[in-house]
């Protein structure tokens, strides 16, 4: 499935991955391949991206490394997810 997080200033992350897991305001919840479409608000928290990924110079500061994932702080924002597609719209 494919990813992008974008922020007010930048896109940070596209690219393809196998989980992303995201801070939703009714609690946190991971989405898979083939995942329902769905539309939510995030609170603060951290997006957590797993896959066999490649961060470039640009990106490399945004994120932390944790046991194979990637971890991406946010305050807040919201995700939108179809069609294998996920945005994250982040702040």
């Amino acid at each position: 499935m494919y990813l992008e997080i974008i922020t007010p200033e930048a896109t940070i992350f596209k690219g393809d991955v196998d989980s992303v897991s995201v801070p939703g305001v009714n609690g946190d919840f991971e989405m898979l391949n083939n995942h329902a479409p769905i539309v939510s608000v995030l609170k603060d928290g951290f997006v957590k991206i797993v896959g066999n990924i490649t961060l470039d110079d640009s990106n490399k500061g945004y994120f932390q490394e944790k046991g194979g994932s990637y971890l991406y702080a946010i305050d807040s924002g919201a995700i939108e997810m179809n069609a294998n597609k996920i945005i994250v719209l982040a702040d």
